[in-house]
């Protein structure tokens, strides 16, 4: 395993983020234990969930089932960089109470407790806003923060679907009220056929010391081989695999990428990884695998070198917005 720093951060990680959400909805908790263990062993020491993860009725299963593999010792904890996710709303279906969710002051309190209570740990490696709450200032958020991390529940702060300017705005008064570290990671959608985040995100990220943790690396699968699998008799694509298959267009774009990589004897979800591995300011994307099959493809990744003719012809299928703001000012 490669491992980097995360943004301006002394922490290392590892360039794969091991991704949970497929835990419990999924994948059972022994299996989980065991891509857990399969990803430590392999040397994937960033964990990434959500205090939602588990969703309807089970929101936090993915956290207890974190927490009850943490309990087996072994230094489990002690080896893990854990990140966990604030925002949405943990209430019973039909109990939805006011504070329960977003980023009040009051929510994060409870949320932080509720999520160290079921990962069983003292503390939270990197606290992420899940999303942007358009109602509470940043002023009471890092007050919030502040408290957390004086009372060691946690040490970083990141942000996840974030748009460039509250990057900004987060980080500009986080350095106004001083003592505050602000955001050191950044996670956004980003993969080849989704490159919006080059045009604002990423750059607002770099220019702030933000690591860029991409999600969903493969677009729902659309990048992972789709229809080539098909074709077989596999799986066949769902959710937004399937929604951009049915546009003409892209399925030809798919087509195209496809054939590029058996030409070149590449499997095309390691390429889609090794790509963004090649992006400015990647830390590492999440890989969110429900079998320890996908978690192996998702290794050879990190080995996986593109030449540049390679490089080129992934740009001409999947061409980026361009650099900001020429790409929209003229």
């Amino acid at each position: 395993m490669k491992y980097t720093q995360l943004g301006r951060t002394g922490l290392k990680v590892s360039r794969l983020v091991l991704g949970t959400m497929n835990f419990g909805p999924q994948t059972d908790e022994a299996d989980s234990h065991a891509i857990m263990d399969a990803a430590l062993a392999s040397g994937i020491n960033y964990f990434d969930t959500a205090n939602v993860y588990g969703w309807g009725e089970n929101k936090g299963r993915t956290e207890e089932i974190i927490g009850n593999w943490f309990a087996q010792g072994g230094e489990r904890r002690d080896k893990v960089v854990l990140a966990t996710k604030v925002y949405g709303n943990m209430a019973a279906e039909g109990d939805a109470w006011p504070n329960h969710d977003k980023l009040s002051a009051i929510n994060i309190r409870r949320a932080v407790d509720a999520s160290l209570k079921r990962l069983q740990t003292d503390y939270i490696d990197v606290y992420q806003f899940h999303h942007v709450d358009r109602r509470t200032p940043f002023e009471e958020i890092w007050q919030a923060i502040d408290v957390l991390v004086q009372q060691g529940k946690i040490l970083y702060v990141g942000s996840s679907n974030f748009p460039g300017y509250k990057i900004a705005q987060a980080n500009e008064i986080a350095a106004r009220r001083g003592g505050t570290i602000g955001l050191v990671s950044e996670q956004c959608l980003y993969n080849l056929a989704e490159r919006r985040a080059e045009m604002e995100v990423i750059p607002a990220a770099q220019e702030y010391g933000l690591g860029v943790i991409p999600w969903s690396p493969l677009h729902g699968g659309l990048l992972g081989g789709v229809i080539r699998k098909e074709a077989e008799g596999g799986r066949r694509a769902g959710g937004r695999a399937a929604e951009s298959l049915a546009n003409t267009a892209i399925r030809a774009q798919i087509q195209s990428y496809e054939d590029l990589l058996d030409k070149h004897g590449i499997e095309p979800g390691e390429a889609a990884l090794a790509w963004l591995l090649t992006r400015p300011g990647v830390t590492g994307p999440i890989v969110g695998p429900r079998t320890a099959q996908q978690l192996d493809s998702a290794l050879r990744a990190v080995e996986l070198e593109l030449s540049p003719e390679l490089l080129s012809a992934l740009d001409e299928i999947f061409p980026g917005p361009g650099p900001a703001p020429e790409a929209f000012a003229w």
